[in-house]
């Protein structure tokens, strides 16, 4: 029996494994893990709301108007007397649906031509690279103000929207991340055996572009969540009463001297929400660079 394949021999490997996973382990640090358990409670919250016995955000009572934190109403009321807590929590779920929902219209098609592009090169590279360097040059917040204007605020839409408006942003990352991997080694080996090109894309690059796609995909929600406040400021969000924490940090502008609650937590929700998006993004970036670092 050689030495190579001896228990003694082994040992190392597996003591260089075992710190490698450990070292894995800590990469991400406890900050990441309250973010995640912290975006894990808002999606947890705001999916479960109609089955917590929360009240109703829209019910108005005009008995408690403007009252601060009490055992009956967490985070008080607002100026029609509806729950303020309650609003939170469902106003998370617009947040959510246009965050998410945007971003993976962005990502399912930018994505994919990104892919597509940087593996096959050429004309095709040439082309969807000079419709995305078009897109670029207008200004996306002013065409998306324009378009749901025009055609109006409805949930579905704002979130169709700002996906369309977002393919080229995302197009741009992924095809920077896939070029240097489109001729890698391992690439050209699975050409040679005869791989078809769906393969290669899908076992080959995917894998190690998908580290930077879900970083990006994170810190793009946040951004996509803080558009959505902005069109709530201008009134081109969701109408009340459906609550969305935009329009309650903007109907709040109102009665914020009488009643600053009105906007304290909405605002809260949304700035905690978008640090633990971005400290998460951050890290799985840092983790990934120093990834790369070694190969």
């Amino acid at each position: 029996m050689s030495s190579a394949s001896s228990p003694r021999a082994q040992e190392p490997l597996l003591v260089e494994e075992s710190l490698l996973n450990a070292t894995r382990r800590r990469a991400f640090g406890v900050m990441f893990w309250i973010c995640a358990g912290w975006i894990a409670l808002v999606v947890l919250l705001a999916l479960l709301a109609s089955v917590l016995g929360l009240q109703n955000p829209t019910t108005e009572n005009y008995d408690s108007l403007n009252q601060g934190p009490t055992l009956a109403h967490w985070f008080g009321t607002d100026d029609l007397g509806r729950d303020i807590f309650s609003r939170v929590v469902y106003g998370a779920r617009v947040s959510l649906i246009v965050g998410f929902g945007a971003m993976v219209i962005s990502m399912s098609i930018g994505a994919s031509l990104a892919l597509l592009a940087a593996y096959r090169r050429g004309k095709i590279d040439l082309l969807v690279s000079a419709a995305s360097y078009v897109m670029l040059a207008f200004p996306a917040l002013v065409a998306v103000i324009a378009i749901i204007a025009f055609w109006g605020h409805d949930l579905w839409k704002i979130t169709l929207i700002i996906g369309v408006a977002g393919i080229p942003l995302v197009f741009r990352v992924v095809r920077a991340a896939a070029l240097g991997y489109a001729t890698r080694d391992f690439v050209v080996a699975a050409k040679t055996q005869g791989a078809s090109d769906w393969r290669i894309i899908t076992k080959e690059i995917l894998p190690n572009v998908l580290p930077a796609m879900v970083s990006f995909f994170l810190i793009g929600v946040a951004s996509v969540v803080i558009l959505e406040g902005a069109l709530a400021f201008l009134g081109l969000s969701v109408q009340p009463p459906t609550p969305s924490w935009g329009n309650m940090i903007s109907e709040s502008r109102t009665y914020l001297s009488q009643n600053p609650w009105l906007a304290l937590f909405p605002s809260l929700a949304m700035i905690l929400f978008l640090i633990a998006l971005n400290l998460i993004g951050d890290t799985l970036r840092s983790a990934l660079d120093h990834q790369e670092g070694k190969l």
